[in-house]
C-alpha cells in the first residue's frame, strides 16, 4: 500500500505544478514549497533543539496557537517550526512571530520527509486536528519522536473506520498519543484498538478566551461607532454581501456597520461600496477622512477583525451561503449574538449555538432582515442571547492545560 500512496502523491504532485501555471492558489502552493529547504537551512542548525507543529490552515492553526504559546512559554529553549499545507494559512501567517520558523510543508513523499526531518531534527512533533501524513508519521516512529494529534475530530464516516481503510488506521498507530474533542472522537478510536486517548476538548476555546484579556480597542471604531447601535459582518461572500447590502440601503434605524469580506481584492472592494446607497468608506481611506461622517465601513485589509467584533451589538459571519462557514467563536466570545447562513452543517459550535439559539441560521433576506431589527428593537434579548453564546465559550476552555500536563509526563518517559 506504501508503494501504491507514494505513487498517488507523486502523481498529485506532477497535477499541482501543471495547474499552478494558471492558477493563482495553487501556484502560491507550488512555489511556496520550493522556498521550504532554504528557509530551514538559513534558520535552523544542528544544535537547535526544535519543536515542530503543524497545521493545514487557518483554523487549525488558531486551535495550535495556545499549544504554541505554551511550549514557548515552559520551553523557551527550543525553536519553534510551524508548517502548513495549504496557502490560506502560510500567506496569512509567514511573517508572523508566534513561531521561529514558518514554512509549508514539503508534500508526503519519501525523499521530502527524509530531507525535512534530516533539517528541522524535531524532539517533539504537533500535527493539528485532521493532519494524517502516512510517510511522515511512519519515519518519525522510527527515529523514535513523540507525535501528537490535538484537538482531533473523528467521525463515522472517515476512512479510518470503513473496512477498505487499513493502510489509514496502521497511519494512526505511529502517533504517540491522541487529544481529542469530544466522547464520540474517544469511542471511535477505542473501537478499533487505539486506547491512547485523553479527551481534552478544542484549544480554539482557549485561544477565543484569550481575545477577551487583551486591548481591542480600535481608534477609528471609536470615533465611527459613537454610542450607536454597530453591526459587524466578517468573512463576507458575494452571497452573504448580497443579503447585508440589501439590508443596509433600506434600513432606517441609527444603525452602525462593518463589513470585512473574506476578498479584499480591489476590484471585489469596489462593487460592494458601488452597491450601498449608503455614505460609505473603506478602511484604506481612514486617513483622508473623518468615519464620524459615515454610517457604513468596508474593511479592505486583513488582521484586525477580531477587535472590531468587540464593538458589535451583533455579527454576522459568512461562508454559510458558500464554502464553508468561517469562525463564530471569535464573535460569540464578546456575548453578542451571531448570525449566519444555513450551511453549518459539521461545524460542531455552531451546530451546537443554533440549537441553544445563540446562532441564528437564515435562509434568505427576510430572515435576516427580521432577525436584524429584532435584535435592535430589543435589549433585553441582545443581552440574554448574546450570554448564551460567551457561556457556552467561557466553560469550554482548558484544553491547552490538559494536552501540556499530559505531553510533558509522555516527554520524561523518552529522557
Amino acid at each position: 500500500m506504501y508503494f501504491l500512496y507514494n505513487l498517488l502523491v507523486l502523481t498529485a504532485s506532477a497535477i499541482l505544478r501543471a495547474l499552478a501555471l494558471v492558477n493563482t492558489k495553487l501556484s502560491l502552493f507550488v512555489k511556496g514549497r520550493k522556498e521550504t529547504f532554504s528557509i530551514l537551512k538559513k534558520s535552523i542548525s544542528t544544535e537547535d533543539k526544535v519543536i515542530w507543529v503543524h497545521a493545514a490552515s487557518l483554523g487549525e492553526y488558531e486551535q495550535g496557537l495556545p499549544i504554541i504559546e505554551e511550549f514557548k512559554r515552559t520551553h523557551p529553549a527550543y525553536k519553534i517550526v510551524l508548517t502548513f499545507f495549504s496557502p490560506s494559512g502560510y500567506e496569512v501567517k509567514k511573517n508572523s512571530k508566534v513561531a521561529d520558523v514558518i514554512c509549508y510543508i514539503p508534500l508526503d513523499t519519501t525523499k521530502n520527509v527524509e530531507l525535512f526531518l534530516t533539517a528541522t531534527h524535531p524532539k517533539l512533533v504537533i500535527f493539528i486536528k485532521y493532519e494524517i501524513w502516512p510517510n511522515y508519521l511512519s519515519a518519525l516512529k522510527e527515529k523514535n519522536i513523540p507525535t501528537f494529534l490535538i484537538s482531533a475530530l473523528f467521525k463515522e464516516n472517515h476512512i479510518y473506520f470503513k473496512w477498505y481503510g487499513a493502510f489509514m488506521r496502521k497511519a494512526l498507530t505511529n502517533f504517540t498519543h491522541f487529544f481529542v474533542q469530544n466522547e464520540k472522537s474517544c469511542e471511535l478510536l477505542n473501537s478499533i484498538g487505539f486506547n491512547n486517548v485523553t479527551i481534552t476538548g478544542d484549544t480554539r476555546f482557549d485561544r477565543v478566551n484569550e481575545i477577551l484579556e487583551r486591548d481591542n480597542s480600535l481608534d477609528f471604531m471609536n470615533r465611527f461607532k459613537h454610542d450607536k447601535f454597530c453591526f459587524v459582518a466578517g468573512s463576507t461572500w458575494p452571497e452573504d454581501e448580497n443579503i447585508i447590502i440589501d439590508y443596509i440601503n433600506q434600513n432606517t434605524h441609527p444603525i452602525q456597520f462593518v463589513i470585512a469580506p473574506h476578498t479584499i481584492k480591489t476590484k471585489h472592494i469596489k462593487t460592494i461600496k458601488k452597491a450601498i446607497s449608503k455614505p460609505v468608506l473603506c478602511y484604506s481611506e481612514l486617513s483622508q477622512n473623518d468615519p464620524t461622517n459615515y454610517e457604513v465601513i468596508i474593511i479592505d485589509t486583513i488582521g484586525i477583525l477580531t477587535k472590531i467584533y468587540s464593538y458589535a451589538h451583533v455579527a454576522y459571519v459568512g461562508g454559510g451561503f458558500a464554502t464553508g462557514l468561517h469562525n463564530t467563536l471569535e464573535p460569540a466570545v464578546f456575548g453578542i449574538p451571531v448570525i449566519i447562513g444555513p450551511k453549518y452543517n459539521g461545524f460542531t459550535e455552531a451546530e451546537e449555538l443554533v440549537q441553544l439559539k445563540g446562532i441564528f441560521s437564515i435562509d434568505n433576506p427576510s430572515d435576516f432582515r427580521k432577525k436584524m431589527n429584532l435584535c435592535f428593537e430589543s435589549v433585553d434579548y441582545n443581552q440574554k442571547t448574546g450570554q448564551i453564546n460567551h457561556s457556552y465559550i467561557t466553560s469550554r476552555k482548558g484544553a491547552t492545560s490538559k494536552i501540556m500536563n499530559v505531553i510533558d509526563s509522555i516527554i520524561q518517559s523518552y529522557n
